[in-house]
């Protein structure tokens, strides 16, 4: 007995060690490098900047882009502090996206910007980690907008020299960026977006390639899946513990067609005036993290609420934010 109580020790001790020693490799390793191996394509690419493409990339903007990136002082899209980020990832800044060639984005080319998009790779192999979304799944045609209207001569993209400090990564964000989450790999064909006379279709790619609804809308960032959104634990079912910008909790909702705890007794109307508006049919507003989607079109609307009622429902009831006021 006395022997095999010497034997745990030892093993327990090793184990220690290692433990000891993943953290610390973890922790001065920081947030990983990848290669950035864009094709010969995505190298050459050259996106056309017409005034469509602006627009739709403007419109894309308002419901990925401006709410991280934009200073409220400024109006610019500078950066600024994440008070609604989980104090375990640090104190973290979002990062100046002008057009000012050292502090923003204004020497990235069309290829290093689309890679980026897609992988969050940047051209030097740094690693974008997870609160900046990769959209694996978005069309082509509305990365190229995005591309375009960074380009454009909007305000808020005005060159800018205001550098904000660097990020203070945790332990926590760390470990998740070395071995939860990945870089997303680049589509193997084209991706278009659906007719509109394909209403599923249309709303499945608005709610997950587009504005990835999901990743909010679901169990645990942690346990997402970016390339096949239904995989994602709790997929809309909600309870995802969301920040606010005063650091409180703010639970997302269960969006699948539950009756009883989800929208399943919505009316399109009413998620309608939920999603552009901001606007619960129970009573009140919806609250922060959500905000008013006014930019998309009643027709991608309506497409989503069709979409949504084709879930699994799942019976989550999330208790509703309420304001201490």
């Amino acid at each position: 007995m006395k022997r095999m109580l010497t034997y745990l020790g030892i093993a327990l001790a090793l184990v220690a060690v290692l433990v000891g020693a993943a953290v610390g490799y973890i922790h001065f390793k920081g947030i990983p490098d990848y290669p950035y191996e864009p094709t010969p394509e995505i190298r050459n690419l050259k996106v056309e900047p017409d005034s469509v493409r602006v627009a739709r990339g403007a419109k894309i903007a308002t419901l990925l882009c401006n709410e991280c990136h934009k200073d409220r002082e400024s109006g610019r899209l500078i950066g600024h502090l994440m008070p609604d980020l989980p104090k375990e990832f640090g104190q973290i800044h979002s990062l100046n996206i002008t057009h000012d060639p050292e502090h923003g984005i204004g020497a990235w080319t069309d290829g290093e910007l689309y890679y980026f998009l897609r992988t969050g790779i940047r051209k030097d192999g740094s690693w974008a980690p997870p609160m900046m979304p990769k959209f694996p799944l978005m069309a082509d045609e509305d990365i190229y907008s995005i591309i375009a209207w960074l380009r454009s001569d909007d305000p808020m993209l005005a060159a800018d020299t205001r550098e904000l400090p660097p990020n203070d990564y945790n332990l926590f964000m760390k470990f998740l960026s070395n071995v939860a989450f990945l870089p997303p790999p680049l589509p193997q064909k084209a991706i278009v977006i659906p007719d509109s006379t394909d209403q599923i279709a249309l709303g499945r790619y608005v709610a997950n390639g587009l504005c990835v609804c999901f990743a909010c809308h679901s169990a645990d960032f942690a346990k997402m899946d970016l390339l096949n959104p239904e995989k994602s634990l709790g997929f809309y079912g909600g309870g995802n513990p969301m920040l606010n910008m005063e650091g409180e909790l703010v639970p997302s909702a269960n969006l699948t067609p539950d009756k009883a705890t989800g929208i399943g007794s919505w009316t399109k109307e009413q998620f309608r005036e939920a999603t552009k508006y901001g606007k619960n049919p129970k009573g009140g507003p919806l609250y922060y993290p959500m905000f008013p989607h006014t930019t998309l079109t009643d027709t991608e609307v309506d497409a989503m609420w069709a979409y949504l009622q084709t879930v699994p429902p799942i019976t989550n009831a999330v208790a509703r934010y309420r304001p201490k006021d």
